[in-house]
C-alpha cells in the first residue's frame, strides 16, 4: 500500500499517477486531499467548478458534483479510469482511499509527497469546497 501526502500536489499530475498504478494492482491512500492544488486561473477553475454544480438544481439531469475535497479527488481520479462501472477500472477504483485528513492509522506511516512545483495561478481543493 502507497500512502502519498498530497500537500501541493497537482490534481492532474496525481491523478494520473494513481489511477495508472491502481490499474497495475497498486493500493493507494492518499492524505491532505484539502491541500492538492488546481492549476489555473482562479476564477476561470471556480466558475467552471459552479457551473458543473449549477446543472443539477436546475432541472436538467447531470453529474452529481460533490463539494468534499476527498471525493473531488477521489472523482478527478475515476475520470482517469477506463470504465469505473465495471471490469479492471472498478477493480482499480476501489483500491483508492481519499482523506481529507491525516487520520490516526496514517500518521506515523512514510509517505510518498506529491509534487512540489508551485504555479504562479492555482487553487486549493478545500477552495472549491467552501460555498460562497
Amino acid at each position: 500500500m502507497k500512502i502519498i501526502d498530497g500537500k501541493d500536489a497537482v490534481l492532474g499530475r496525481l491523478s494520473s499517477y494513481v489511477a495508472k498504478e491502481a490499474l497495475k494492482g497498486e493500493d493507494f491512500v492518499i492524505l491532505n486531499c484539502d491541500w492538492v492544488i488546481i492549476t489555473g486561473n482562479k476564477k476561470t477553475v471556480r466558475e467552471e467548478f459552479e457551473a458543473e454544480r449549477r446543472k443539477i438544481g436546475s432541472g436538467q439531469k447531470g453529474p452529481k458534483h460533490s463539494r468534499n475535497s476527498d471525493k473531488i479527488v477521489k472523482r478527478a481520479i475515476r475520470g482517469m479510469l477506463p470504465d469505473h462501472r465495471r471490469g479492471r477500472g472498478k477493480i482499480a477504483y476501489r483500491r483508492i482511499k481519499c482523506y481529507a485528513g491525516v487520520p490516526k492509522e496514517f500518521q506515523e506511516s512514510k509517505k510518498i509527497t506529491g509534487g512540489r512545483e508551485k504555479k504562479s495561478k492555482f487553487v486549493y481543493v478545500k477552495e472549491l469546497s467552501k460555498r460562497k
